[in-house]
């Protein structure tokens, strides 16, 4: 979906770096091209030589991570003295089918879907960083600035630590990023000061025991029985276990024991998330999970092997960048597109980052103003008003050109 952008810009002719009409169009097609063709994280080989492509057509040097996938480029020489501010974006998509009908650009690969915005995150750091090369040609950009293009978001416990790991935030001293919010109309942005997502981790349990008939369920362990059990009592426990203003949850997303109605089985598996709204919180979360689980699967003589898999901690966005945020986007158009945001339960490992740097998130507003109903994340037929690539492109350009004013 698109329209027509907005004439009038409250703050545009106080700030360089407006949006070309040209580069608008351009965008849009790279958009909708990389939706037609989405790659699984670390997979994201064509998705990655388009971005090289394009900024080496722009004067650029950037260079492809050490996966394989993902790239980093610098705009500017960076003094030493000064750190870079960073803009990322993910570039992975998600293995469902495209369910949208009637779409021009919609996936052509089975079962594959941008079905996050990860497309749109990709084309706002891309554009921004097109329209800040021109800036510095012009010797009009400020400061440096160092685009991040992440493979493998969607992977617990997410490619950003590979990607730090490549080096993407020497040099770094801040670092910003949008998410698309089908919430939010097109046009606007939502912030918050602090934590702005959960945590998000995986966990996965066997059970193990004797079986036998179910006419003697006394002879056997009764892991049909043990595993509900698990399921219903262990969120339960965890969460009195710690202060309820944490959020802390388990939820379960898969049970499976058994093959016949008269055969207690000797297997059965468990597998969910662990969601968290405080950091702290969620450091002790496993150790709570494990004791819980044992408490239960003791109560029955099963056995528990537990797999915790370490997802992603809350985004918890920095005062300082939250505020640079919002001033840049008041900048461009004005206070009113700004809007308090809650925070969700969705995990996000941008987080990961900001264990190294202070940095913020914005909820990019992607829903065309008066359009009923949501256009749900993580669903097949997601899609956006594209306007909001140009309000991206603003919000990141603004920033940096504000950045170095602080």
């Amino acid at each position: 979906m698109s329209r027509e952008s907005e004439a009038d810009n409250p703050g545009e002719a106080a700030l360089p770096g407006a949006l070309p009409e040209a580069l608008r169009a351009e965008l849009v097609a790279f958009r909708r091209d990389v939706h037609m063709h989405p790659e699984l994280g670390n997979q994201e080989f064509r998705t990655t030589a388009a971005i090289k492509a394009r900024l080496e057509q722009a004067g650029l040097a950037p260079r492809v991570l050490d996966s394989g996938t993902g790239l980093l480029c610098d705009i500017g020489d960076g003094d030493g003295v000064r750190p870079m501010l960073a803009l990322r974006a993910d570039i992975d998509a998600l293995p469902i089918p495209d369910t949208k009908t009637d779409c021009p650009y919609r996936s052509t690969v089975p079962d594959r879907a941008h079905a996050c915005g990860h497309d749109v995150h990709t084309t706002v750091v891309l554009g921004a960083g097109l329209v800040l090369a021109e800036l510095h040609r012009e010797g009009r950009l400020p400061q440096p600035v160092r685009l991040i293009f992440q493979p493998a978001e969607e992977i617990l416990p997410g490619g950003a630590a590979d990607a730090i790991e490549s080096g993407v935030l020497d040099g770094v001293g801040r670092i910003i990023a949008v998410h698309c919010d089908p919430k939010v109309d097109a046009g606007r942005i939502g912030l918050r000061h602090g934590p702005i997502t959960s945590a998000c981790d995986r966990l996965e349990v066997a059970l193990n025991g004797p079986g036998g008939h179910t006419a003697r369920p006394h002879l056997t362990t009764d892991l049909v029985t043990a595993a509900a059990r698990v399921a219903t009592e262990v969120p339960a426990l965890v969460a009195r276990r710690i202060d309820a203003r944490s959020g802390l949850g388990v939820t379960w997303g898969r049970i499976e024991s058994g093959h016949a109605p008269n055969v207690i089985p000797q297997h059965a598996e468990l597998s969910g998330t662990v969601r968290c709204l405080d950091l702290d919180a969620w450091r002790q979360a496993p150790d709570l999970v494990h004791a819980a689980i044992d408490e239960i699967a003791n109560l029955y003589r099963a056995k528990s092997e537990i797999n915790y898999i370490r997802g992603v901690p809350p985004v918890v966005n920095d005062l300082v960048v939250t505020e640079l945020l919002h001033d840049a986007m008041t900048a461009r158009r004005g206070a009113d597109s700004v809007e308090d945001t809650e925070q969700s339960l969705g995990g996000e490992d941008f987080s990961w980052y900001l264990e190294h740097v202070p940095g913020a998130m914005a909820r990019l507003g992607v829903r065309r103003p008066g359009e009923r109903g949501v256009r749900d994340l993580h669903q097949g037929d997601f899609d956006v008003d594209e306007h909001a690539i140009t309000v991206g492109v603003e919000l990141f350009t603004a920033a940096a050109l504000l950045d170095a004013e602080r």
